[in-house]
C-alpha cells in the first residue's frame, strides 16, 4: 500500500502517537532482559539503547552503571521508587486501521499546504509594506517567525490599520497565532514615533512576566542606524523606527502587575504589560496629568473577559475612556472565545477579523467506559451520548467507538476515568511525546501526577542525558528556600510533575521551564490555570471537564483542548475528554456548545457603574452632565441595554456618589470629585471598599498602634475575598496568646474578643447577616491574615508560613504579594487624604512585606537574588551594606551562598564543581546588582551637594 510507513522508519514517515508507541513497543520487544526485583519477582525492564554514534568506547561502563536499577542519590537522602505498576493496554478494535497504514487522525487527510513568502511577499515581515526595521525581523526569526500566515496578513493589511487610523477586533484559535498581530500592529506605533507608549493588558501575573521576557527578545538591540550606512529610499522613510531615542538602543518594555513595587509612570517605558488593575490605573493617571497624548496604542487581551464583572469590566471602563479623547489611540482586541464580535466591532467603531485556522489541526476524542470515541463532529457526538444512555432505546452496539482501554488489575487504577488517563498519558509518553492532563483540583493534579509516574519506565532507563536535566530540575527545586516538594521528588526522576497554585511562583516556572525544554513529559495542571499557562501538548487529557464540583464553560474548555499541538514539533493535536456516565450527556452539551456572547456587566451590579462614573468625574474627564452622557453613550452598555434602564441607572449613581461623600455638584450642574473620592480612584478601590477603608483609616489616626507590626500589617490586608481563605481557629487562638501587649491593645481596638475566638474554636458562628455584622467578620479575616504577614516580614520562610497555618506555599506567596499590591494602594490613598506620616508608616513596612526581613535588611534585600533568609545569612556574614557587596569579588560570595542554600544538591561522589560554577554565576549577577545600586546611590549624593 502506498500509504504504509517503511519497516523501522520512524524517523522517516509522520506518525501518530499510537504509531509511534506501537512501533516503539515492539522494538523495545527485542531489547528486553529480565531482572529480579528485591522482591525476587520477575519484570521486564525495557532499556532503550542510543545509537552507537552516541556511546564513546570509554563511556560503556559508566552509562551502564547509571542504568543499573538501583536506588539513587541526591545528597544525603537515598530516593527509592515506590513499586511500579502497568499501565493498561489501550487496543484498536480494527487492528487494520493501524496497520494497514490508514490513520485515524486529521493529518492524514487533504490539508491544503499554507504558502510561503515565495508564493506571496506579503507573508514575510521584511515586506516593505510592514516598515519593521531588519533587526526587529531579524529577532521574530531567531524566536522562530520567519514567515507569517495568509490570515495575519490579510488581518493586519486590514483598512488603516498599520497607519493607526483604526481599531481592530479580531478572533483567532488558540495556537493560531493571534498575538503576533497585536505585536506588529503595537510596535508600528511605538517605532513610528520617539516618544510614543503603548500599553499590552493581560488578565494575569504570569502572563504578564511571559509576555515582558518575550518581546524584550523580540526588540533586543534594535540599532540606532543602518550598519552599512546604506538606504534605498524605501528604507531612507524608514529611518525613524531606527532612532526610538536619542538616549536608548532599544524600546523598553516595563511588566507592571500586583506585587511590582514599579511606580507607574510614562518616563520608565515605552510599552507597558500589565494585568487589568495596573492598566486602568495607568489611564487613570495619564488622562489626569495630562500625559495620556503620549499613549499611541492599547492592546486588550482576552478581550472576552469584559463581561466579568469581578474585574474584566475594567476592560470596558478603559476602552471608554479612550474612545472619549480627542487623540487617536489604536484599540486592538483579541480573544480565541469571542462569538459577537460585531458588537465589539461597532462599540471600538473598528475593523473586525475572524478566522479559525490552526497551524496545527486538533483531533478531539471523547472517552467512556474505557472506550474511546471520535468527536470531530457535533453529530456524532450527540449520536454517542444518546446511544450510550442507558436510559436510551438505542443499543450501545451501533456506537463506533475506534479503541479500547483494557480494565486495570491494579486497585489504583479500578476507576475507569482514571485508568483511562493514565493509559493515555503512558501511551503518549512511549510514543516519544509531550503530554497536558487536566485535573479539577490541585491534590487531584498530585495524585494524577504520582500515578501517572509509577506507569513510565524508570529513572534509570532513560537517557543519561535527560537523567542529567532531571537531576539539575531537582537540585534547583531543592535549593529553592522553600525546600523541594515530595511528591515532586518522586516524579520528576520519571518525568512528570504538577502545576498549580499550591506551588510557588519559583516552582512553578521551573517546571514550566522543564515541561517546555523536554526534561519532563508530563506535565499535570488544574484547569484554572488552562489560561494562564501556556505549556502546549502533543496530546492534552482531560481528566473529566470539572472545576471543582462545577462543570468547566465552554470558554473554559476551549482554552484547555487549545492546548494540544506544539507549531514546529507536531503535525497534530490530539485532545482526550474522559467523563463518567453521570456527566456524559452534560460533557457532550459542553463540548459542542456555542460560546456564550459577551455583553457589559456595568448594570449587573450598581457598583460598577459608579465606579466608572467616579472615576471619569476624578480625573476630570467629564464633568458636566453632558459629558457624563456621552462617555456612557460611548460605552458598551449603550450598545447592549436599553436606553431607559441606562438612564435610570446613571441617575441612581450620581445621587449616590454625592450622598456617599464622592462627589459634589455646583450651582452650575458640574461635578468634581471630593478629596475622599480622588483618594479612592487613585488607590483603586471599589467606592463600598474604600468606605470602610476611610473608616479604619480614620479611627486608627486617633490611636495608632506603632509599637508593634499588627496595626501596620492589618491595613495591609486586602478588604476583598482572598481566593476562598477561611479562618483556622485553632491557629487563630494560638497565635493570639502569644500576642504581646502591643499586639492585643490592636485586637481591642478593633473590637476583636478572645472571648468570641474562643467561641468559635468551639464550633460558634460567625454572623454575616447585617452590615455591622459583616464589617466585624471582616476585620476578623483581616487580623487572621495579618498574623501572616507579621510572620514572613520576621523573616519566616514561605513553606514554614504554609505549614503553621495549614495552607498550600502558592497560596502564602499569593498573599504575600496581593497584600504588596494593596499596600501600594493604601499609601496613595493615605498621600491623597493628606495623611503623610501615615503613609510613611506603611510605605516602611509595605517594604518589609516585599522582602520578607525585618528592617536592619532592607538595603540588602533591594539587590537581586538577596532576599529574606539568603540577606540575613550576607548580614551574618559581615555583608551589611551594599556597597560591601558591591566591592565584593564574586568568589568571596560563593561560600556565603553555599551556606544559604537550604540544601546542597548533588549526585553522590559527583564533583562538585558544576553545582559551584552555578552559584558563582548567581555571585556575579548579585555583585553586578550591588554595583548598580551602589552607583546610583553614589550619584544621588553627589547631586544632593
Amino acid at each position: 500500500m502506498a500509504d504504509r510507513p517503511p519497516p523501522g522508519g520512524l524517523g522517516l514517515w509522520h506518525t501518530t502517537t499510537l504509531q509511534s508507541a506501537k512501533a516503539k513497543r515492539d522494538h523495545q520487544q527485542q531489547l528486553t532482559c529480565h531482572t529480579t526485583t528485591i522482591a525476587g519477582q520477575k519484570r521486564s525492564i525495557v532499556h532503550e539503547l542510543l545509537p552507537q554514534t552516541a556511546i564513546a568506547p570509554d563511556q560503556d561502563e559508566a552509562i551502564a552503571k547509571k542504568r543499573r536499577l538501583t536506588p539513587f542519590r541526591l545528597g544525603s537522602s537515598v530516593l527509592s521508587e515506590p513499586p511500579r505498576l502497568t499501565a493498561s493496554a489501550i487496543k484498536s478494535v480494527d487492528d487494520s486501521v493501524i496497520d494497514g497504514g490508514l490513520s485515524e487522525y486529521s493529518q492524514r487527510r487533504a490539508f491544503p499546504s499554507t504558502p510561503t513568502s515565495t508564493v506571496d511577499p506579503l507573508l514575510s515581515l521584511s515586506h516593505l509594506s510592514y516598515g519593521l526595521p531588519k533587526q526587529l525581523v531579524a529577532n521574530f526569526a531567531v524566536l522562530g517567525i520567519k514567515t507569517i500566515y495568509p490570515w495575519q496578513k490579510q488581518c493586519i493589511m486590514g483598512p488603516g490599520l498599520l497607519q493607526g487610523e483604526k481599531n481592530l477586533v479580531y478572533s483567532a484559535p488558540t495556537g493560531g497565532g493571534k498575538s503576533l498581530v497585536a505585536d506588529v500592529l503595537m510596535l508600528r506605533r511605538v517605532l513610528d514615533d520617539r516618544d510614543a507608549k503603548a500599553i499590552l493588558v493581560l488578565p494575569y501575573v504570569a502572563l504578564v512576566q511571559e509576555k515582558v521576557r518575550w518581546l524584550r527578545n523580540v526588540v533586543n538591540g534594535i540599532p540606532r542606524e543602518d550598519p552599512d550606512g546604506k538606504k534605498s529610499p524605501g528604507e531612507q522613510k524608514q529611518q525613524q523606527h531606527w532612532t526610538k531615542r536619542a538616549d536608548k538602543d532599544t524600546v523598553r518594555v516595563v511588566g507592571f502587575f500586583g506585587g511590582s513595587k514599579v511606580r507607574a509612570t510614562w518616563a520608565d517605558f515605552d510599552i507597558a504589560v500589565c494585568t487589568i488593575e495596573k492598566a486602568n490605573s495607568l489611564i487613570n493617571s495619564a488622562i489626569n496629568d495630562c500625559s495620556i497624548t503620549k499613549l499611541k496604542s492599547v492592546v486588550l487581551d482576552e478581550c472576552h473577559m469584559i463581561d466579568d464583572g469581578y474585574r474584566g469590566y475594567l476592560l470596558e471602563l478603559m476602552a471608554t475612556k479612550l474612545l472619549c479623547l480627542e487623540q487617536q489611540v489604536q484599540i486592538i482586541a483579541m480573544s480565541a472565545t469571542l462569538t459577537n464580535i460585531g458588537l465589539l466591532k461597532d462599540w471600538l467603531q473598528g475593523h473586525s477579523y475572524e478566522t479559525r485556522y490552526r497551524p496545527v489541526p486538533i483531533e478531539e476524542h471523547l472517552v467512556y467506559d474505557g472506550k474511546i470515541y471520535p468527536a470531530c463532529t457535533t453529530a456524532s457526538l450527540i449520536k454517542a451520548a444518546t446511544q450510550l444512555n442507558p436510559r436510551s432505546q438505542a443499543t450501545q452496539s451501533s456506537v463506533q467507538n475506534f479503541r479500547t482501554i483494557s480494565p486495570s488489575n491494579h486497585k489504583e487504577f479500578k476507576d475507569s476515568v482514571l485508568n483511562a488517563v493514565v493509559a493515555l498519558a503512558d501511551e503518549t509518553v512511549r510514543a516519544g511525546y509531550g503530554v497536558l492532563v487536566f485535573s479539577s483540583s490541585r491534590a487531584g493534579c498530585e495524585t494524577d501526577a504520582v500515578l501517572i509516574s509509577r506507569v513510565l519506565p524508570s529513572f534509570q532507563e532513560a537517557d543519561p542525558i535527560i537523567q542529567e536535566k532531571r537531576l539539575d530540575l531537582l537540585s534547583d527545586l531543592r535549593s529553592l528556600s522553600t525546600g523541594l516538594d515530595t511528591k515532586l521528588e518522586q516524579t520528576i526522576p520519571v518525568g512528570v510533575a504538577f502545576h498549580h497554585a499550591g506551588l510557588t511562583t519559583e516552582e512553578r516556572e521551573l517546571v514550566t521551564k522543564g515541561y517546555d525544554m523536554g526534561t519532563l513529559k508530563v506535565c499535570v495542571a488544574t484547569c484554572s490555570l488552562a489560561a494562564g499557562i501556556n505549556l502546549p501538548a502533543r496530546r492534552v487529557i482531560l481528566h473529566n471537564a470539572r472545576m471543582g464540583r462545577d462543570l468547566v464553560g465552554p470558554a473554559m474548555l476551549r482554552q484547555m483542548r487549545g492546548r494540544a499541538g506544539r507549531k514546529g514539533k507536531d503535525e497534530v493535536g490530539e485532545t482526550y475528554l474522559c467523563c463518567r456516565q453521570n456527566d456524559l450527556e452534560a460533557v457532550v452539551d459542553l463540548m459542542h456548545a456555542e460560546l456564550p456572547q459577551i455583553s457589559s456587566c456595568l448594570i449587573s451590579d450598581k457598583r460598577r457603574i459608579r465606579r466608572a462614573l467616579l472615576e471619569i468625574i476624578a480625573i476630570r474627564l467629564a464633568t458636566s452632565r453632558e459629558a457624563l452622557d456621552d462617555y456612557v453613550s460611548k460605552t458598551m452598555l449603550a450598545y447592549s441595554a436599553e436606553p431607559g434602564s441606562i438612564q435610570e441607572h446613571v441617575e441612581a449613581s450620581i445621587a449616590e456618589l454625592q450622598e456617599m461623600n464622592f462627589i459634589t455638584a455646583d450651582h452650575f450642574s458640574n461635578f468634581q470629585a471630593t478629596q475622599l473620592g480622588r483618594a479612592i480612584v487613585e488607590s483603586s478601590l471599589d467606592p463600598d471598599h474604600g468606605i470602610f477603608i476611610h473608616d479604619e483609616l480614620s479611627r486608627a489616626l486617633k490611636a495608632f498602634v506603632l509599637d508593634g507590626d499588627m496595626h501596620v500589617l492589618y491595613n495591609f490586608t486586602p478588604v476583598s475575598d482572598l481566593g476562598g481563605i477561611s479562618i483556622n481557629w485553632r491557629v487563630f487562638w494560638n497565635e493570639m496568646e502569644k500576642l504581646d501587649d502591643s499586639g492585643l491593645r490592636v485586637m481591642n481596638f478593633l473590637g476583636l474578643k478572645p472571648v468570641m475566638v474562643n467561641k468559635m474554636l468551639h464550633g460558634g458562628t460567625l454572623k454575616e447577616t447585617t452590615a455591622e455584622e459583616k464589617e466585624t467578620a471582616r476585620r476578623y479575616h483581616r487580623f487572621y491574615l495579618a498574623m501572616q504577614l507579621r510572620d514572613i516580614c520576621n523573616e519566616f520562610p514561605i513553606h514554614k508560613v504554609a505549614e503553621k497555618y495549614g495552607m498550600p506555599r502558592g497560596s502564602v506567596q499569593n498573599l504575600a504579594q496581593t497584600c504588596e499590591g494593596f499596600a501600594a494602594g493604601m499609601i496613595k490613598f493615605c498621600e491623597a487624604m493628606g495623611w503623610g506620616a501615615m503613609a510613611a508608616a506603611l510605605d516602611h513596612f509595605s517594604d518589609r512585606l516585599k522582602a520578607g526581613a525585618r528592617s536592619d535588611l532592607l538595603a540588602l534585600a533591594k539587590i537581586t537574588f538577596v532576599k529574606s533568609r539568603t540577606a540575613r545569612v550576607f548580614w551574618d556574614n559581615g555583608f551589611k551594606t551594599v556597597a560591601s557587596v558591591a566591592s565584593a569579588d564574586p568568589n568571596e560570595l560563593l561560600p556565603v551562598l553555599l551556606q544559604a542554600q537550604p540544601n546542597k544538591v548533588r549526585l553522590e561522589a559527583r564533583d562538585e564543581k558544576k553545582y559551584r560554577d552555578k552559584l558563582l554565576v548567581k555571585a556575579k549577577i548579585i555583585a553586578d546588582s550591588a554595583n548598580r545600586i551602589w552607583q546610583v546611590q553614589m550619584q544621588q549624593e553627589i547631586d544632593e551637594e
